[in-house]
């Protein structure tokens, strides 16, 4: 069968009945024209839109049944699932906000969020609920953890069952006055409000403690339209999710983008490199959104499992380097690849433009929303002194952005420091080509300062990745006896190769300048990761051990 002229990105929406800047209003316009098809996929099972609201429907009453009210925060501590996603339209359909949070966290690292966040509930894993037990706070603030490993829906019978029991026991003693919980959970669904905070999404906390990000569900609904716009989304497409639902990529660009087109969202719990071919040609996924860290695994993996007829042709992510793109469009048969830059605080900011042109390497320009009279984001590059840089220098990146964060959650004096007169300090350093095109340097603390040069570290890293012989790289300063910082390359070698530090070293004199070379190398097991999955350079820079390890070479 032909495939159905694409559709433009105003056009898909247009499709739809206004949604009112709820994810209810989303789901119910989605759900109202196109009833029986599927919205999820998940585990070789397909959810209707039909099936879909029905079960949000019940998760509602389910989070009334336990109390949830709104301005409550829900938290799901669990991978990815068709469960999951209902309980983040639930959530926010019952005026509550909710707070995804990794399920890999010590307890240690829970611990901070859930004092921080204060949820009423908290859906967890069968190992992530083992976590919460070893948490006192849970406890200690009366928070319900719920295990999802059984399924929502056996949740609410047992629920239900045990209400009833107990009901029964008082009806021997007379009747009970109803509940203002119980009064809410038959009152019928709420929709929310557009512009409350419907979301709190912590960040990998890379300099700190994480900070909760707090956005409203009209950023969230409008986000997923600018994904639309960005890859020109589809209703017939079918979106690959391999992210984590606690990651801005999985739970704005996937789950909100697919759903905003009206498309179907497939779901894995986790990504599996072994099994990403055969997940895609399984499914008939048509679109995926990665991040660096998994194009450079594929790209590296056997071509044995590599499935030559899958469907995917259009993938986003950032960054997608040089030889991503040679792979991805030359050996993996995805015409479109799609390059772009946004944050947890402030989304979908730039892109390449589908229709072109497109600049490899670069981030692109401002995304327009498929409504031309909405406003795209505004970027502007600032000098250190705060004035705009000229064209073609580097400074650090300032956004203005219709979905910009609200702020982050109880910490005014954070959000104090990175908002200045109306713009969002990115702490990224970026610079704008003569074409208007921008393009990314690093982050302002992956910066190391060498003999008078600013040297990237993100660019060490993709350089030195690039070395057949080596699965990951991280670049990081040192201290040094003149002052600034020498280079200190981390590096995991690819299973059962022979590479020494002195042949990589040697090939690093021949893609490197002279200030770029590193002065030490060290070969480690692995690297430490945020659950984002970008390199925690804070965690090597605080390791002293691995310059006494490193193998020092002079110049």
């Amino acid at each position: 069968m032909p495939r159905a002229p694409e559709l433009l990105p105003c056009d898909v929406l247009r499709r739809y009945a206004p949604h009112g800047g709820t994810l209810w209003g989303l789901l119910t316009s989605r759900a109202a024209i196109q009833a029986d098809r599927a919205f999820l996929i998940y585990e070789g099972q397909e959810v209707s839109w039909r099936e879909f609201q029905e079960k949000v429907e019940r998760t509602v009453h389910l989070l009334r049944s336990y109390g949830v009210s709104p301005g409550d925060r829900v938290a799901v501590m669990a991978e990815n699932g068709a469960d999951y996603v209902a309980i983040v339209f639930a959530a926010m359909a019952a005026g509550a906000i909710f707070v995804p949070i990794n399920p890999d966290l010590k307890p240690a690292e829970a611990e901070y969020i859930i004092e921080h966040a204060e949820p009423a509930v908290v859906f967890a894993s069968d190992a992530a609920a083992g976590t919460l037990r070893r948490i006192s706070a849970t406890f200690a603030k009366g928070i319900k953890t719920l295990a999802l490993a059984a399924g929502l829906d056996q949740l609410g019978q047992a629920h239900t069952s045990a209400a009833n029991t107990g009901a029964s026991a008082r009806r021997q003693d007379g009747p009970r006055k109803e509940s203002a919980a119980e009064k809410r959970s038959t009152a019928g669904t709420e929709h929310g409000k557009p512009d409350g905070t419907g979301l709190i999404l912590y960040t990998s906390g890379t300099t700190g403690f994480p900070k909760g990000v707090m956005h409203s569900q009209q950023n969230m609904v409008v986000a997923g339209e600018y994904c639309v716009e960005r890859l020109h989304l589809q209703p017939e497409d079918r979106m690959l999710c391999i992210l984590p639902f606690f990651h801005i990529n999985a739970l704005i660009y996937s789950l909100m983008g697919a759903a905003v087109a009206g498309a179907s969202l497939v779901i894995a719990p986790r990504f599996s490199a072994s099994g990403f071919w055969k997940l895609a040609a399984d499914t008939g996924a048509t679109q995926v959104n990665i991040i660096a860290a998994v194009g450079r695994i594929l790209m590296r993996r056997p071509r044995s499992e590599f499935i030559p007829g899958h469907k995917l042709r259009k993938l986003y992510g950032a960054p997608i380097t040089p030889d991503i793109y040679r792979a991805f469009q030359n050996e993996f048969g995805i015409p479109t690849l799609i390059e772009g830059y946004g944050l947890t605080e402030t989304p979908c900011v730039c892109s390449n433009p589908y229709s072109g042109p497109q600049r490899v390497g670069s981030i692109g320009i401002p995304t327009p929303h498929p409504v031309s009279s909405q406003p795209s984001a505004r970027m502007r590059i600032a000098d250190a002194s705060g004035r705009d840089a000229a064209q073609g220098t580097v400074g650090e990146l300032m956004v203005q952005s219709p979905i910009a964060m609200q702020g982050y959650y109880r910490d005014p004096q954070a959000t104090a420091a990175v908002l200045k007169d109306g713009w969002f300090r990115t702490g990224d350093l970026v610079k704008q080509e003569s074409d208007g095109y921008y393009t990314f340097v690093a982050r302002q603390k992956d910066i190391i300062r060498r003999r008078g040069e600013n040297i990237s570290g993100a660019e060490l890293d993709e350089i030195v990745s690039r070395h057949p012989d080596i699965q990951a790289a991280a670049a990081i300063p040192v201290e040094s006896e003149l002052g600034e910082d020498e280079i200190l390359i981390a590096a995991v070698k690819r299973p059962q190769a022979l590479l020494t530090e002195p042949a990589l070293r040697k090939w690093c004199e021949e893609q490197l300048s002279k200030a770029k070379l590193p002065r030490f190398i060290v070969f480690v097991d692995e690297l430490p990761y945020t659950p984002s999955h970008r390199v925690a350079k804070f965690q090597l820079r605080n390791d002293t051990s691995l310059k006494q390890r490193a193998i020092e070479f002079t110049e």
